[in-house]
């Protein structure tokens, strides 16, 4: 193995942690295609700042089981939000080992609903070259345009090194949506919410600076929600 060391609005989890730098294996696997996965990793991060206190002075084991159990659901919310539409195109700046297609952490890794289970290096999501190395890009191309209202990014690797998100229009005109400090830890989503567009979009830009977070930094899916 090698191992490489390692801020706008809410994220599903909160709390200013210091996260390891992710590992990637340097034997390379075959193509990894999107396919469904459970919704929830076996040891979930809490969904809030601070979950629920446990009956009676309960059991620490307790408490997290609950914040397990909030995170599953709230999982399953986002996966199943009527307005919410997962990409089915992508294009980025570069890619772990050059791959392309649907080869292991390729862009169109992040296409389609989630499917990486722990945070972890995974062929299953979107990686670029190389880490550290500053600005990367993710643009994803969503099936039908709209007005959109929010975006949901999955960060399964080295979270918390988004600095930007865009939507486009039909001009392929950027609109940045947010920009700061990404907040997110763990495998957790940086939820942008943001006042509906007066025009339709079908097309989001993530914007990286991968030196903020050390280490390999991946995005299992974006969502964006809005209406026709």
């Amino acid at each position: 193995m090698r191992i490489h060391s390692r801020f706008f609005y809410a994220v599903l989890a909160l709390g200013l942690v210091f996260v390891a730098g992710c590992k990637k294996d340097t034997a390379e696997p075959g193509p990894a295609m999107k396919a469904e996965a459970p919704a929830a990793p076996a040891a979930a991060p809490a969904i809030t700042a601070s979950a629920p206190a446990a009956a009676n002075g309960g059991s620490a084991e307790t408490t997290a089981k609950i914040a397990g159990a909030q995170w599953a659901l709230k999982q399953d919310e986002i996966k199943n939000d009527p307005k919410g539409q997962w990409a089915i195109a992508a294009e980025a700046s570069s890619t772990y080992n050059d791959a392309k297609g649907m080869d292991s952490w390729s862009a169109n890794q992040a296409t389609g609903a989630p499917n990486v289970d722990k945070y972890a290096d995974d062929g299953h999501a979107w990686a670029p070259k190389t880490p550290d190395a500053g600005i990367e890009w993710l643009v994803l191309t969503f099936p039908k345009p709209v007005q959109a209202e929010e975006v949901r990014v999955r960060e399964s690797c080295g979270s918390g090194a988004v600095i930007k998100v865009e939507v486009l229009d039909d001009q392929n005109t950027p609109h940045t949506v947010w920009a700061g400090n990404d907040p997110t830890t763990d495998l957790n989503y940086l939820m942008v919410k943001f006042p509906k567009t007066e025009f339709k979009t079908g097309k989001v830009k993530v914007t990286l600076a991968t030196n903020v977070v050390p280490g390999w930094n991946e995005i299992d899916a974006v969502q964006l929600v809005g209406a026709e």
